[in-house]
């Protein structure tokens, strides 16, 4: 196998605006450097004065020639949600979806990781770190390619959704993009292109572990990651399709358990899990350590292994009105029905004054009870101020973690690496059963 070119999608909009830094070729014409826009007209991209169905701008070097897109918005639906201007190197392409003009960049996967590395995390991390990363990324998407290639040749529809009248079930996953391999978002993975400032040291640990993937079974392993599980692990099928990973399982994020491992399907021993701060990997504040992981916008955040937030009851119930469509009138009661291995909630039944629903899966519910996305789905409710008719005023969120908790915890594998570990050491660690092999 050779390295593959890979498309990723960046923005979309009624109109795009870029700038080109070195000549590109359209068609037979050579395009000068500066700056250019495309347009949605009647269905079609309006640029260079004609109406195209989609337009490919390619770079003479793929390695080295680069663009600018202007006002590409990142953080999509999250707290730090912003626009910034990126400059990406390769070919640009553009087409028409959803009533809007997407650009799209097709990258060489090792110079795709290049951004990837400096985009999800500081490149000034620790060496052993970034070698981790550069490892799961390069697998993860060579894994989503695949699947999707899967899909694409069999008969049967891949589902995200369970409903009937008492239940939502669903989950997010690959369905939103049909059109590229991977999008530049937090959906995927952070890709910002060379924007993001890289180091001589990235380039070299993506040279040192070029072309190497993590393989279970003859298979590239679906290598998930996220910012803190929290102290535990959760398990793939309790997140997405119920489709075991044998890579992919609960377990402590710790490698010497000081403590009885606790049952966190149990609802006693994840209401003490979660109000408490056990001994884990991911369970430090040290700046210079968080730094590594955390971005400027992402350390806007400081209290995600363990986090409470509060609402009033006009505020919950608005709120999940909102964001889910769904009048439950006032709020009486948020009741967890299933938790996973990591304490993250699976099914949670929202009880109101007009309607009680079960919904679920993890990211679902946490779409559901904030303005963006709750940290983690690994939370229990408390409530006071009730009124004579038993309705709570308040809610009070203890939760743990952020994010799904599947596969590997960033700031976890931070600190093993300060630690000393190796990155084959941290790898094993967050996907047991799984090696590294070198795919090209």
């Amino acid at each position: 196998m050779k390295e593959p070119e890979i498309s990723v999608g960046i923005m979309s909009a009624e109109s795009i605006n870029f700038s080109l830094f070195n000549p590109y070729k359209f068609n037979d014409i050579t395009l000068r450097k500066g700056d250019y826009s495309a347009s949605l007209s009647e269905g079609k991209i309006l640029f260079n004065g004609k109406l195209h169905n989609e337009v490919l701008i390619k770079a003479k070097d793929i390695h080295t020639d680069s663009f600018e897109l202007k006002d590409a918005v990142i953080g999509i639906n999250f707290h730090w949600e912003r626009k910034e201007n990126q400059q990406f190197q390769g070919h640009l392409k553009l087409i028409v979806e959803n009533d809007k003009i997407t650009a799209i960049n097709i990258v060489l996967l090792e110079d795709y990781l290049l951004s990837v590395i400096s985009s999800e995390m500081s490149a000034t991390s620790s060496e052993e770190l970034l070698k981790a990363h550069a490892v799961i990324s390069r697998s993860w998407l060579l894994a989503q390619i695949e699947k999707n290639r899967s899909l694409e040749t069999t008969d049967k529809s891949y589902q995200t959704s369970f409903e009937d009248g008492n239940e939502i079930i669903r989950w997010w996953d690959r369905e939103d993009h049909i059109n590229f391999d991977v999008c530049a978002d937090d959906h995927c993975q952070r890709y910002q292109g060379v924007t993001k400032q890289s180091t001589p040291l990235v380039t070299d640990v993506i040279g040192e572990t070029f072309g190497q993937v993590m393989m279970y079974d003859g298979a590239i392993c679906d290598t998930r990651f996220y910012k803190c599980c929290g102290g535990f692990m959760e398990t793939f099928e309790n997140v997405w399709e119920p489709t075991p990973h044998p890579y992919l399982v609960g377990k402590a994020d710790s490698k010497n358990v000081s403590f009885e491992t606790p049952d966190l399907t149990n609802e006693d021993e994840a209401t003490e899990w979660i109000k408490t701060s056990p001994v884990a990997f991911c369970n430090t504040t040290d700046a210079r350590i968080l730094k590594q992981v955390l971005n400027d916008y992402d350390q806007e955040t400081s209290d995600f292994y363990r986090w409470t937030v509060e609402y009033s009851q006009e505020e919950l119930s608005a709120l999940i009105k909102k964001r889910s469509g769904i009048d439950y009138g006032d709020i009486i009661e948020i009741v967890p029905i299933e938790r996973g291995t990591s304490g993250r909630i699976i099914r949670l039944k929202i009880i109101g004054t007009e309607r009680i629903m079960t919904i679920g899966k993890e990211l679902e519910i946490r779409r559901t009870l904030s303005e963006s996305h709750l940290y983690s789905s690994a939370f229990v409710v408390e409530t006071s101020d009730e009124n004579e008719e038993g309705i709570p005023g308040k809610f009070t969120f203890f939760g743990a973690g952020w994010g799904h908790g599947v596969g590997l915890c960033q700031i976890g594998a931070a600190v093993m690496a300060d630690k000393g570990y190796k990155y084959e050491e941290i790898l094993e660690h967050y996907y047991p059963g799984a090696g590294i092999e070198s795919r090209y």
